[in-house]
């Protein structure tokens, strides 16, 4: 055997790592942000496989996560397109035409770059003395200009099948050009002469008629025939466009302009020069005279920042409802993996690996949530654009956009929902027992106190702080407080299921089954009874807050006239009929001859202003303290305490008292006073005396009667007999006779009519007994229904069938979960002989406990929200004076009746979609 000696290089040898060469050192910083990175790459690839697997819970996941992001992004996308940017507001007020000019004053204005607004160069503008003519604008704009007068709208009252209809009519000449611009042909042509209209598409609908038809006025003085069928794109309502010269240039409008078109356009300078007559210019290059300012879509003023944290809590409650909703997904899919993540736990992943695991799963589904949300959102949008168009806003919108800003807000809503609703099974995930999950097994669930204690506080200071928002009127401040109560509901439901469960076992198989699967799993159950919990409690405490407020406006509704009587007022000065017509037209139509002429009070020369004619009250009757005066608390009570200051709902601002003049014949049907009383009050009047409706301005058998002129001429005051009636029903009234009125240097006229009916008349009989009077002139009626408030009952039914679709989906997302995570227990059943209904009742019962529990908890938590606001409002209002009436607290029966009925239907739809049969996972040979 040789023997080799290695050779050795020349130099020392050591063995002193320190010696080695050393790789760099990588910051810990950077080194952290990879491992996260890495850890959240892993979790996501995870994620995504798992939302493979598991095709049925993440298509379950994705409708409710898109379904809110597809509504919302629909109506971004909808109101983006209907609000118009300002070139295509000028576009659209412009036409073809160069510029707009409006007259504005006599003297020189600056205005904005737009035209929208103007104010006085030098002082105060003197405002324009006549409307201006064909020449005048000529002048202005110098040879060769080309211009059209838009005269302002004005309503115009025709004669339909179903009876006078009123449309907004347009005054412009069509066959122009300049004015042809602004609108769209559909079929037929401009109208040439006065008795041509063209109709807009829905006003052609609304009459029932075609091109050649011919409209008649409701007085029945002018004709048209519709020779056109246009449409305005900033209205696509009833409208009728008129031909100038069919309305004279006297008539009253609301405004006027002048479309024009300049050889070389408009300038600088002619904007300048037109600005020096005091006419405002909207023009296509901006060119203004004043500073200008936009406001931003989206922006926010101190004005709108209540309206926003308003609108942000709002959206908090939404979102906290889709947390709610899609939380059991997550926590079943948790249980379902448990194996899956103990290896991971196995495999060296510490808690914090765990949780982005499940995470993950909410960031995958939040993300795919979005995405289908906002694609379908947008192409509904642009899809039924035509339809938001005609029945929502009424007007053509203005290009094709989808609001990127808002979209990208709600992605991150979605996403965050995702996440938060797998926050809950995330940490539960990491809690586990890993053998247990290695094993297959379940780790029995612990309801931790501090919870508990955490639940309850949140819930009362959230109940406080509610009704500390409610003294303040802060509607940001009472959802914030709802929010933190409900957020203390949610922490306490876990611990009530527990006890539930525990009383379960005295009940039969299949609902003792249902509470203990509920107990087992509380933390797919506790979501879903909070998500049909806050739904409920929601529309309960609005729904007592508008039955509140229904049953106040009944209590303090003040009558104008006795039920079923009406006022006939005439509205043509000179064309109108007379008492022997207005009677027979009334016993023709309305089955009733009685009616009485209403005559009231006017300054002695016309032109002198308004004036005011009242009784005063004698020395003795007058309230130390008027309403609006700041009263301490002591004197408040004394006020209250005193008879003198007993103010009602109508007077709370301070005494108003209706004047007329009449010499008994209208007084029973004023009034509806008993025949005894009527008599006295006619004999008073006869005799020169007036009669009121308070006894309190009765002194001595006189009453002080004050005219004041809004002139600022001299008050006359004068004593004349009086009669107050004991009983009446209507408003506070005055009632002078012709004398007493001359004395005080006043002038009779005619006010309408009065006609007493035992019943209100229907609207049918109101068109009719219209129709009869129209020959002799225009008029309308003022009908008194009696204190019968707004009926609210679609309005509370709404609520309920909201709150209750969420109570049936809730309930059967839970229990379709509930059926796959308990199919291996549903074998065992089979196993040991159960009859196949005990599926299906099992089902039931599930179904039961989570829309029965969460109706309940809802109804109590909204009975109580309502009773702290309506106490909290109540309490705020007695510190007032003169105090307004209080909210009675009202039971809003209709919402608990749908409420009540709505488990029952959840409970019904579990059994008739959950088959009968039970599974048999494995078959022993």
């Amino acid at each position: 055997m040789t023997l080799r000696r290695t050779t050795r290089t020349a130099g020392p040898v050591t063995d002193d790592p320190a010696a080695q060469p050393v790789p760099p050192r990588v910051p810990q910083g950077r080194r952290r942000f990879a491992e996260l990175a890495g850890s959240w790459r892993a979790a996501l690839r995870i994620a995504r496989r798992e939302s493979r697997r598991a095709r049925r819970r993440t298509a379950l996941v994705l409708a409710m996560i898109a379904l809110p992001v597809l509504v919302l992004a629909f109506l971004a996308a909808s109101y983006d397109m209907a609000e118009l940017t300002a070139q295509e507001k000028i576009d659209r007020r412009l036409g073809v035409a160069d510029a707009e000019l409006r007259w504005f004053a006599d003297t020189p204005i600056d205005q904005d770059e737009w035209g929208e607004s103007w104010y006085p160069r030098n002082g105060d503008a003197e405002a324009s003395s006549h409307p201006a003519t064909a020449a005048e604008v000529s002048a202005l704009l110098g040879p060769g200009s080309r211009f059209t007068e838009l005269r302002g709208r004005m309503p115009l009252t025709v004669q339909s099948p179903e009876g006078d209809e009123t449309f907004q009519a347009r005054v412009l000449d069509l066959t122009d050009p300049l004015a042809r611009g602004l609108v769209r042909f559909r079929s037929g042509r401009a109208p040439r002469e006065p008795a041509e209209v063209a109709v807009s598409p829905a006003a052609l609908r609304h009459l029932d008629v075609r091109l050649g038809a011919v409209l008649a006025t409701a007085d029945g003085m002018r004709a048209y025939t519709v020779v056109g069928v246009v449409e305005f794109p900033d209205d696509l309502g009833p409208i009728v466009a008129l031909h100038p010269s069919a309305v004279p240039r006297n008539e009253p409008f609301l405004d006027s302009s002048w479309l024009v078109d300049v050889p070389g356009g408009v300038d600088a300078a002619m904007v300048a020069r037109l600005n020096d007559n005091g006419v405002v210019v909207a023009t296509r290059d901006h060119h203004g005279t004043g500073g200008w300012t936009r406001t931003w879509l989206g922006s926010v003023g101190p004005a709108d920042s209540n309206d926003l944290s308003t609108g942000v809590l709002i959206a908090g409650l939404g979102l906290l409802e889709v947390v709610l909703l899609v939380g059991p997904a997550f926590a079943v899919g948790v249980r379902r993996r448990r194996r899956d993540l103990a290896l991971v736990a196995v495999a060296g992943g510490d808690s914090a690996q765990l949780r982005r695991v499940v995470l993950a799963d909410g960031v995958v589904l939040g993300v795919l949530g979005a995405a289908v949300g906002l694609l379908l959102g947008v192409a509904a949008a642009f899809a039924g654009r035509p339809l938001m168009e005609q029945y929502v806003f009424s007007a053509r919108f203005g290009g094709y956009r989808c609001w990127p800003a808002a979209l990208l807000v709600l992605a991150g809503v979605a996403v965050l929902a995702g996440v938060l609703a797998a926050v809950a099974p995330a940490w539960t995930a990491a809690r586990q027992d890993v053998a247990a999950g290695l094993a297959g097994r379940r780790t029995p669930p612990t309801s931790r106190t501090r919870w508990l204690a955490l639940g309850l506080v949140l819930a009362f200071g959230g109940a406080a702080l509610a009704a500390y928002g409610a003294t303040r009127t802060s509607a940001a401040v009472i959802l914030t407080g709802l929010i933190l109560g409900e957020l203390g509901l949610v922490c306490c439901t876990p611990t009530l299921i527990g006890v539930l469960a525990r009383l379960g076992r005295v009940l039969p198989l299949a609902p003792r089954i249902a509470l203990r699967d509920a107990s087992r799993n509380r933390a797919a159950a506790a979501p879903a009874i909070c998500a049909v919990m806050a739904a409920v409690a929601s529309s309960v405490a609005l729904g007592g807050y508008l039955a509140s407020d229904r049953v106040r406006q009944a209590d303090t509704y003040q009558p104008m006239l006795p039920t079923g009587h009406l006022l006939v007022n005439p509205e043509h000065s000179t064309r109108r009929p007379t008492l022997a017509q207005v009677t027979a037209a009334a016993q023709e139509t309305l089955g009733t001859a009685a009616v009485a002429p209403v005559q009231t009070v006017a300054c002695a020369e016309a032109g002198h202003g308004y004036c005011d004619v009242t009784p005063l009250l004698p020395p003795a009757q007058v309230c130390p303290w008027q309403p609006g005066d700041v009263l301490s608390a002591s004197q408040r009570r004394q006020a209250r305490a005193d008879p003198r200051c007993q103010f009602s709902e109508t007077t709370r601002f301070g005494p108003w008292v209706q004047s007329w003049v009449d010499d008994g014949t209208a007084v029973p049907l004023l009034t509806g006073a008993d025949p005894a009383a009527t008599a006295t009050a006619a004999e008073v009047l006869r005799a020169g005396g007036v009669v009121v409706t308070n006894r309190r301005y009765v002194h001595d058998g006189r009453v002080t009667v004050q005219m004041v002129p809004s002139d600022g001429g001299t008050p006359i005051t004068a004593d004349f007999p009086g009669y107050a009636l004991p009983a009446f029903v209507g408003e506070s009234r005055l009632l002078l006779s012709e004398p007493s009125a001359r004395s005080l240097g006043l002038r009779v006229s005619s006010a309408g009519w009065v006609v007493g009916t035992a019943t209100p008349p229907a609207s049918q009989q109101q068109e009719r007994f219209t129709a009869a009077l129209r020959p002799f002139g225009p008029v309308s009626l003022s009908v008194e229904s009696g204190a019968a408030p707004t009926d609210i009952s679609p309005l509370l039914l709404l609520l309920a069938a909201a709150a209750g679709l969420i109570t049936v989906g809730a309930a059967g997302i839970a229990t379709a979960l509930a059926a796959a995570e308990g199919r291996a227990e549903l074998s065992t059943l089979a196993a040991v002989g159960a009859a196949p209904a005990v599926r299906r009742l099992l089902a039931i019962c599930q179904a039961g406990v989570i829309a029965g529990l969460g109706s309940v908890l809802g109804i109590v938590a909204g009975l109580g929200t309502a009773a702290i606001v309506l106490f909290s409002v109540n309490r705020q209002y007695a510190t007032d004076w003169p105090a307004p009436a209080p909210y009675p607290y009202v039971v809003p029966w209709p919402v608990l009746g749908v409420l009540v009925l709505v488990p029952l239907v959840a409970m019904l739809g579990a059994g008739l979609f959950t088959r009968a049969r039970l599974p048999i996972e494995r078959r022993l040979d």
